[in-house]
Order: structure tokens, then sequence, then C-alpha cells
């Protein structure tokens, strides 16, 4: 993923939408950009666009808060603190339980897909 994300395409993609209006919740993002040094939003014409490097730390700081259970505070510790490092030697870590979730979701996908070219054939995939 190479191109920017805006605001309210972030959200959607992180399923932050409220449930009553169906409408994003930027104000989600925007607090963690506050709390979070890690968040830098590219801003252009006072909108922000969010890199792929940056899509990538705020789903951490999702899985880590929504599925986790971590607190702002812990949540900083561990992104301030070399877990890359520590994940190394410890498979059951934080950071390791996002990837493997990462990689199950990427999985399921690619099993969709050869499900779709096993059933309609190539051509009418997409």
């Amino acid at each position: 993923m190479s191109k920017f994300l805006s605001i309210g395409q972030l959200s959607k993609m992180l399923n932050l939408i409220d449930q009553n209006n169906n409408k994003p919740l930027n104000h989600t993002l925007r607090y963690w950009e506050k709390e979070f040094k890690q968040i830098k939003p590219k801003i252009i014409n006072k909108r922000r666009y969010y890199s792929s490097d940056q899509i990538e730390i705020i789903k951490l700081i999702q899985f880590l808060l929504k599925k986790r259970g971590l607190t702002i505070n812990g949540v900083k510790n561990v992104l301030n603190s070399n877990i890359n490092k520590l994940d190394d030697y410890n498979s059951d870590g934080l950071k390791a339980d996002y990837y493997k979730e990462k990689i199950k979701v990427k999985s399921k996908k690619v099993l969709e897909r050869i499900k779709g070219l096993k059933k309609y054939g190539k051509k009418n995939t997409y």
C-alpha cells in the first residue's frame, strides 16, 4: 500500500464507525494522534493523510487497546520500549500476537481468492 488514506477512509478501514448514523469516528484517530507521538499524519490543506507506515502503527495501537485491553499508558510503554527485539525471543509477545492476527486475516483472504478461482475460473474473479 503506497497511497495515502484520509482520516475518514482510515476510520472506515479500522471499522471506527458510529453504529447509529454510520459516520466515521474521526475524533478517535485525532485523539490517538495527540496521545501517541508515533502517529504523524501528513497534513495537506488542513486535511490529514496517513501513509502505510502510519496505518500499521495505528493498527497496532488499535489491536493493543481493543483486543489486548491495554490502557493508553500501557500502549505507550509498548511503543516506547524496543519491543521488536523482545519479540525475537518471545513468540507470545504483544507485537507477535498482532502479527499472528494479521497473518490469519491475510490467509483467509488468500483462501477465499483461491476458492473463487477454483469455482469461477480466472476471468470471473474480479
